[in-house]
C-alpha cells in the first residue's frame, strides 16, 4: 500500500510540475533508493574544470521557456498539491539530480563534468607574417527581440504525414504569400524540415493553415498504373483564396510555439560565452544563409550550396559529375561576428537523357546491354522530368515487364455525363494510342515506376530525363576520386577570386530576414597577423644535424640514426612483370648506402600462372604453402610485389595473413614505376617496421623537448574510420597509436577495434571483464612502461582526430574519462596529468599571403582574429603545400592540466609533423606532413587493418580469435577485427 501512494502522489507532483508557479516543487525519493549499477572509483577534483553553479542556473531549458510562453495570463494559479504520505521523505531538486548523476551509466554522464579550456594567452614566437582569412566581417546592431521557434507538422488533406524533401519549401513560401496579413507581414526562417524562425512572434501559439500548391509533382499517382496521372477532378478543399486548376495538392500546416531565442544571444557567442541560447542563434542565422540560397535554386549539402551553373561542372564518368559550390556560415571570432565562405565540392549525377546516364554509368554502348537489376539500384530516389507533361517526378523502381507488356488500369470518361469506365491498356500502347507518341526503342525496356508501391506509375525510359543538382551518394572509383581531386584543386589566387565571386552572386544584403536581424557583412577578406614558426633541428646518421628547408629534406646521402639488419627475408611476386633480381640488386645497393645491413633473399617465390585467376584466399593460402615448402624457418621479413599499385585484391587479405596469424613483417609494392626515389622511401619503411629510426629531432636527442622531455610521457594519437559513402552498414574503425621508447616521440606502435558502424565517438577505450581490461587504452600503457625503463607515464597527451565541435563535451567527459579509468585500473593510486587535444582538417578556414601568389610558409600559425575568442584554439599550416591551396589543421585544446603555455604547445605540435615516416605520397624528399604524427599514423594503422576483413561480405557468425563483437548502446554487434601476433603488435607495420 505505501508503494501505490508513493506512485500516485509521484504522479500529482508530476502533473503540477507543469506549471511554472509550481517549479519549486517537492521531488518525492522512494522508500528503498536503487542501487547504483556502477560505481566508479573516487577521482581527485579538478575545481577550475567544474561547472559553476550559476552557468548551470542560466542554463534554463526550452521547455521551461515554453511553459511560460504557452500559459495563460487569465489562468488562475491551481491549488497545491496534496499533502505528502507520512513515510514519504521530500528532496531538494538539486540533491535527486545528484543522485540521478550517479546512478547515470559511467559513459554517459548526465550533465557535463569538465567545461572546455580557457585560452591561457597569445604565442609570440616566429616570424611575423600579414595574412589574409577566407572570414568576412559581420556587424550586428544590438536587439531586445526574441527568434521565436516554432515546430512545423505538414500533413496531406488525408493527414498522412508530408516525408517529402523539397516540397516543405515550396509549401512555406505559399503559406508566407497566402497569408502574409494574417501573419503580420512577417519574415520567415525555415531549415526545410520541422523548424521555422520569426523575428517576434506570430499571432498565436498554435497556428493553423490550409495551402494549396498548382501543378506540383509528388510521384503520388492517382490512377493505378496510368502514366498520365488522374483524369478525375480534384478533391475538395480550401477554394476561399484560390482557384484551383487541374493538378493541384492542398497541405495542413500546424506551427506550434517551441520556444524563443534572444537575439542578444549573438553578443554571448561574440564574447565567447556559450550558451544554448548562443548556439541556437548562431544556427537561426545559418538557417537564413541556406533558406537564403534554396531560393536561388541551389542544391543544398548542410551549409554548402550548389549553383546549376554548367562552368562549375566537371566529369568524373560513369555519369558523375563534380559540382563546386560554396560553404557559408556564421562564426563567433576574437574579432566578432565572421561569415566563413570557402570552396566546396559535392558529386552529382549528370543531368540529360535518363538512357545516357545508364549508358555512361555501367559502361555499354546499346541499351539492350544494360544490367537492369544494376539499373535499379542506381536509380532508386533520384528524380526525372517526364515527357510530354514535364512533371518531376521520385524513381522508386522499374516494372516487372518490358514496356510492351507492361499492362494498367486505365480509367476513362464516357461522355459529359461523368461516368467512366476501366480498360486494361500495355504502357506503350497508351502512349501511342492516347499521346500521338510512338516509341523509338523503349519498347523491349522495363519501364521506370515514379509512382508508388502499392500504386506504380510507369514511365517509358526515353520520355524520362534526370534533371539537376542530384547528389550522388554511392561509393565512388579510384579513378573517379582521383580525377575528382586532380580537378578540384585550386591556386591561392584562383580560389581568393572564386570566393569573392561567390560572396557577390549570393547577395546576402538583398535577404530581407538578415536586415531584420540587423547584420550586415563586409565584401573584404579579414586581415590578420600570423606566425611563421622556425622548422625543428633534424638528426641522421654519424651525428649529422640538419635544417629543414621549406618543411622538406633530402636523405638521398645521409646515414640513418638506427638502422635495423635486414636478414631472413624473402620476395614473394603475385605476378607483378619486373626484373626482380635487378630490384633486389638496387635494394641492396641504396640500402647499404644508408647504412643498414641487408643480406640477400633467401629465395624469390613466384606465383603459379595457374592461380592466378584464383580467389584471392586461394592465392595467398598457395602461396603461404610455397613459403612453407621453400623456407627453412619462419622468414623476419617478406617483400610482396603486387601488379597494382592501388586497390590490388590481394593486399589485404596478405597483410592479414603475414601480420595476424604469422607475426611477419611485410612491405607491399608495386614495381610498375620504380626509381632511386621510390626505392629509398620504401626502405625508410622497411627500417622503421623493423625496429629502426630514420631520423629524430635534435631536441629528442638532447632530451631538450619543453615538459615533455623533463617527465615520462605519453602521446596518443585517436582517430575512427567510417566506411565510404555507400558504405553504411560497414563497421567503424577506431585506432589508437601510442608513443613508445619514452624520451623519444618518433616510434609509435598501434592497436585497433571495430564499432558500430558511422560511430564517431570512441567505445572501447576501456571494457572491464572482470579483472581483464580488453580496451584500447590498456595495451598502449604496459607498452610504454615495459619500452620506457618501467617507468609509468606521468603526462599523457592526447591527439583525437575527427570530432566536431559539438562533441567537445563528449569527448572530455566520456572519452578522457575511459581512458582515466584504464589508468585507474591498471593501479588505483596512479594519476597522470593530462592534455587533450582535438585536430580538425575538414574545416573552411583558409589562410592566404598579401601581395604573393605562393602558399603560407609551412610553420605558419594562426592564433588570433579568426579563432575562438575564449577557448584555446589556433591553426597550423605545418608542410608546404606545393598543390592547391594549403587547409591548416585546426588544433583545439579542450583540456590541459599538464600546463602547457601557448607557445611550448604550438611548437611541440608543430615538432610532431616532422617525425612521420611514409614515403607513399611524396617521392623526392622527405616532408613535413599537416597533421600531427600520432594522428596520422592512427588514420593508417585503422585503413591498413581495415583491409583484412571484407565487411560487406561477413556473416553474423564472424568474430575474432577473442570471440563475440563490440557493441555500444543501442547498436547491433559488429565482427572484431583480429588480433595481431605477439611478434608484430609493438612494431610500425602501418607506415
Amino acid at each position: 500500500m505505501v508503494t501505490d501512494v508513493h506512485v500516485l502522489t509521484e504522479e500529482l507532483h508530476c502533473q503540477y510540475s507543469l506549471l511554472p508557479s509550481l517549479r519549486r516543487r517537492a521531488i518525492i525519493k522512494p522508500p528503498l533508493p536503487r542501487p547504483s549499477p556502477f560505481k566508479p572509483p573516487e577521482r581527485r577534483r579538478r575545481e577550475e574544470h567544474t561547472q559553476p553553479p550559476e552557468e548551470e542556473a542560466r542554463r534554463r531549458p526550452a521547455a521551461s521557456q515554453l511553459r511560460e510562453l504557452t500559459m495563460d495570463p487569465l489562468e488562475e494559479e491551481l491549488p497545491p498539491p496534496p499533502p505528502l504520505p507520512p513515510n514519504v521523505v521530500p528532496i531538494r531538486a538539486e540533491d535527486a539530480a545528484a543522485a540521478d548523476a550517479n546512478d547515470a551509466p559511467p559513459d554517459k554522464p548526465t550533465k557535463p563534468k569538465r567545461l572546455l579550456m580557457v585560452r591561457p594567452g597569445l604565442g609570440k614566437k616566429g616570424q611575423p607574417i600579414q595574412l589574409l582569412a577566407n572570414h568576412y566581417k559581420v556587424s550586428v546592431k544590438s536587439s531586445e527581440e526574441f527568434f521565436h521557434h516554432y515546430n512545423v507538422i505538414m500533413k496531406y488533406e488525408d493527414d498522412t504525414l508530408v516525408d517529402g524533401k523539397g516540397v516543405g519549401r515550396k509549401v512555406i513560401d505559399k503559406l508566407q504569400h497566402t497569408y502574409r496579413a494574417e501573419l503580420l507581414n512577417k519574415d520567415f526562417a525555415y531549415d526545410g524540415e520541422k523548424s521555422l524562425f520569426t523575428i517576434g512572434a506570430l499571432p498565436q501559439v498554435n497556428n493553423e493553415f490550409t495551402v494549396v500548391l498548382e501543378d506540383i509533382g509528388t510521384g503520388k499517382s492517382a490512377a493505378n498504373g496510368s502514366p498520365g496521372g488522374n483524369d478525375s477532378s480534384p478533391g475538395g478543399g480550401d477554394r476561399k483564396r484560390v482557384r484551383r486548376p487541374f493538378q493541384t495538392k492542398t497541405f495542413k500546416v500546424e506551427l506550434c510555439l517551441a520556444g524563443k531565442i534572444p537575439m542578444a544571444a549573438i553578443a554571448q557567442a561574440i564574447r565567447g560565452q556559450e550558451s544554448e541560447n548562443s548556439m541556437e542563434a548562431l544556427r537561426v542565422l545559418d538557417i537564413i544563409l541556406r533558406q537564403h540560397s534554396a531560393k536561388q535554386g541551389c542544391l543544398l549539402v548542410r551549409q554548402s550550396f550548389f549553383h546549376n551553373n554548367p562552368d562549375s561542372f566537371v566529369d568524373l564518368g560513369g555519369g558523375v559529375m563534380g559540382c563546386r559550390g560554396f560553404h557559408s556560415s556564421f562564426r563567433g571570432t576574437q574579432s566578432g561576428l565572421s561569415l566563413n565562405v570557402d570552396v566546396s565540392t559535392t558529386m552529382i549525377v549528370k543531368p540529360g537523357p535518363l538512357i545516357d546516364f545508364l549508358l555512361t554509368n555501367q559502361k555499354v554502348d546499346h541499351p539492350n546491354r544494360i544490367d537492369w537489376q544494376k539499373a535499379k539500384r542506381a536509380l532508386k530516389n533520384l528524380r526525372i522530368k517526364a515527357a510530354p507533361t514535364n512533371s518531376e517526378l521520385k524513381i522508386i523502381g522499374l516494372s516487372d515487364r518490358n514496356c510492351n507488356e507492361q499492362m494498367f488500369l486505365l480509367r476513362q470518361r464516357n461522355g459529359n455525363n461523368g461516368d467512366t469506365n476501366t480498360v486494361e491498356i500495355t504502357v506503350s500502347d497508351y502512349y501511342r494510342v492516347h499521346r500521338g507518341i510512338e516509341l523509338k526503342y523503349s519498347d523491349n525496356l522495363p519501364c521506370i515506376n515514379a509512382g508508388r508501391l502499392k500504386r506504380p506509375t510507369y514511365f517509358p525510359v526515353e520520355l524520362c530525363t534526370l534533371v539537376p543538382l542530384q547528389r550522388y551518394t554511392k561509393t565512388l572509383s579510384t579513378l573517379q576520386r582521383s580525377s575528382l581531386v586532380e580537378k578540384s584543386r585550386q591556386k591561392p589566387q584562383e580560389r581568393m577570386s572564386t570566393l569573392n565571386d561567390a560572396l557577390k552572386r549570393s547577395n546576402y544584403d538583398s535577404d530581407s530576414m538578415l536586415k531584420a536581424c540587423g547584420i550586415s557583412i563586409s565584401q573584404n577578406f579579414t586581415q590578420i597577423e600570423g606566425r611563421v614558426l622556425q622548422a625543428p633541428k633534424m638528426r641522421a646518421g654519424n651525428n649529422e644535424d640538419f635544417l629543414p628547408r621549406n618543411g622538406r629534406w633530402n636523405l638521398a646521402n645521409k646515414k640513418l640514426i638506427k638502422t635495423c639488419t635486414i636478414n631472413r627475408w624473402s620476395v614473394v611476386n603475385f605476378s607483378a612483370r619486373c626484373d626482380v633480381q635487378g630490384l633486389v640488386r638496387d635494394l641492396k645497393r641504396l640500402a647499404i648506402g644508408k647504412g643498414l645491413e641487408f643480406e640477400d633473399p633467401h629465395t624469390i617465390i613466384e606465383e603459379n600462372p595457374s592461380k592466378r585467376r584464383a580467389s584471392v584466399s586461394v592465392r595467398v593460402e598457395e602461396m603461404f604453402d610455397l613459403i612453407k615448402q621453400k623456407l627453412p624457418g619462419a622468414p623476419r621479413f617478406l617483400l610482396c610485389l603486387l601488379p597494382e599499385r592501388k586497390n590490388c585484391e590481394v593486399y589485404g587479405p596478405w597483410k592479414r595473413k603475414c601480420l595476424a596469424e604469422f607475426g611477419i613483417v611485410t612491405q607491399c609494392l608495386a614495381p610498375a614505376r620504380v626509381n632511386d626515389n621510390y626505392l629509398n622511401n620504401v626502405l625508410l619503411k622497411i627500417n622503421a617496421k623493423l625496429g629502426g629510426l630514420n631520423t629524430l629531432l635534435q631536441v629528442e636527442v638532447s632530451r631538450g623537448i619543453p615538459i615533455v622531455s623533463e617527465e615520462p610521457t605519453i602521446i596518443l594519437g585517436m582517430d575512427v574510420s567510417h566506411g565510404q559513402p555507400g558504405q553504411s552498414d560497414r563497421p567503424s574503425i577506431a585506432a589508437v597509436v601510442s608513443s613508445r621508447e619514452w624520451p623519444l616521440i618518433s616510434k609509435y606502435r598501434a592497436t585497433v577495434h571495430t564499432q558500430s558502424p558511422k560511430l564517431e565517438m570512441m567505445s572501447s577505450l576501456f571494457k572491464p571483464r572482470g579483472t581483464e581490461d580488453d580496451g584500447l587504452i590498456r595495451e598502449s600503457l604496459i607498452d610504454f612502461y615495459t619500452s620506457s625503463g618501467k617507468r609509468k607515464p606521468d603526462q599523457v597527451i592526447i591527439f583525437r582526430d575527427g570530432v566536431s565541435e559539438s562533441q567537445f563535451t563528449q569527448v572530455i567527459n566520456i572519452e578522457l574519462e575511459q581512458i582515466i579509468e584504464a589508468c585507474k585500473f591498471l593501479d588505483e593510486k596512479w594519476e597522470p596529468k593530462f592534455t587533450l587535444i582535438v585536430a580538425q582538417k575538414n574545416h573552411h578556414t583558409k589562410f592566404f599571403q598579401t601581395g604573393s601568389p605562393e602558399n603560407v610558409p609551412p610553420g605558419t600559425v594562426v592564433d588570433k582574429q579568426v579563432c575562438h575568442p575564449k577557448n584555446f584554439d589556433f591553426y597550423m599550416c605545418a608542410h608546404a603545400g606545393m598543390i592547391g591551396t594549403s587547409r591548416p589543421t585546426h588544433y583545439h585544446v579542450l583540456h590541459d592540466e599538464i600546463g602547457f603555455t601557448a607557445d611550448a604547445l604550438q611548437e611541440f605540435v608543430h615538432s610532431l609533423s616532422y617525425v612521420y615516416v611514409d614515403g607513399r605520397r611524396y617521392q623526392r624528399s622527405t616532408t613535413a606532413i599537416s597533421i600531427v604524427a600520432p594522428i596520422a599514423y592512427a588514420h593508417l594503422a585503422a585503413a591498413q587493418v581495415g583491409t583484412f576483413m571484407k565487411f560487406e561480405d561477413m556473416s553474423s557468425d564472424a568474430s575474432s580469435s577473442q570471440g563475440g563483437g563490440h557493441t555500444s548502446a543501442g547498436s547491433v554487434s559488429v565482427p572484431e577485427l583480429p588480433r595481431l601476433h605477439e611478434k608484430v603488435r609493438s612494431t610500425m607495420f602501418f607506415c
